[in-house]
């Protein structure tokens, strides 16, 4: 970027505050904020007349108010299918992790309370056979099928539209039309669906009390989709037998309750922290900026339609 172009930039893992925000908005023709940025209408209504793009840096917008973007025809874009290998892969590793129970393995082990090898000790549930449910069929929830059939998993799906007859067989995914359907199907959950209206609270009491006793929840999305009371209360109760989560509703705090359960896996949102990764979104970025700086339509364009009206 620097050598592109007049760039400001923020070389802490700090975020900046809203205040910093909405001056640099009022000065550039070119914002690049990331996840921890909620960009909001005031804040578009506040900002410069030179402001035309906001190139995210990474795949969601959720945090930036898009319709507000477009009224004030601001193009906004994102780096979509960059961290999606990688989400996957982590996905798998709860998938697999909490089963196995890995993190109350590995805090014997540190506590010093490990008394060695019983027949009975630390028993876990094989993946063989059990029933994989993935909520949200885009790229990363396809990308964790694949991999789930290599674990002798089967594979059910909810996805708001059905994937093609070509792609089930592919993977070996098994459709279901409702997502009690899913939840009631499920050993392990795992959650890849975007944060909108519609999946805010998705995995609510109701279907969280549907799933199988002893079933499991992996989140790598985003945690509003999953009403965290409910879930902390089927963990507690026995319910759940355990959980996965790389995100949470008001990050960076982590409720205590989720770090005392023995069998939750809390992770610090890293499903998109690979060295790989991250280089690939900024090259993302500055492809987007180069296109629209050329006059160009960037390649990874969100809302289209509207921003045009």
């Amino acid at each position: 970027m620097g050598e592109l172009y007049d760039a400001t930039l923020n070389t802490s893992d700090v975020p900046m505050s809203r205040e910093a925000l909405i001056a640099a908005m009022q000065e550039c023709d070119v914002l690049v904020p990331t996840v921890t940025d909620s960009i909001d209408a005031d804040m578009i209504a506040a900002a410069g007349a030179d402001l035309r793009l906001i190139a995210n840096f990474g795949a969601g917008t959720e945090h930036i108010d898009l319709e507000a973007a477009a009224a004030r025809k601001i193009l906004v874009t994102n780096t979509p299918g960059v961290f999606t290998d990688d989400t996957a892969d982590l996905a798998m590793a709860a998938i697999i992790g909490v089963p196995r129970r890995i993190r109350e393995g590995t805090g014997l082990i540190r506590r010093g309370e490990w008394t060695g090898w019983a027949p009975t000790g630390m028993l876990g549930r094989k993946l063989g056979d059990k029933v994989l449910g993935i909520l949200g069929m885009g790229r990363i929830g396809q990308a964790v099928a694949h991999r789930a059939r290599a674990f002798g998993l089967e594979v059910v799906y909810y996805n708001r539209r059905r994937l093609p007859d070509a792609v089930e067989k592919m993977l070996g995914a098994r459709y279901v039309e409702t997502v009690d359907a899913l939840v009631e199907q499920a050993d392990i959950l795992t959650i890849h669906s975007p944060l909108t209206d519609e999946t805010k609270g998705l995995i609510d009491e109701r279907r969280i009390n549907m799933m199988k006793p002893g079933s499991s929840i992996v989140n790598t999305a985003r945690a509003e989709i999953i009403d965290q009371e409910a879930m902390i209360a089927a963990l507690q109760s026995g319910q759940l037998a355990g959980a996965g989560l790389d995100v949470y509703p008001d990050e960076p705090r982590v409720d205590q309750r989720l770090i005392d359960h023995p069998n939750v896996m809390t992770l610090p949102h890293i499903g998109s922290a690979t060295v790989e990764g991250r280089e690939a979104s900024g090259d993302k970025v500055i492809a987007n900026i180069r296109f629209w700086a050329d006059g160009h339509r960037p390649p990874d364009q969100v809302l289209t339609a509207l921003v045009e009206k």
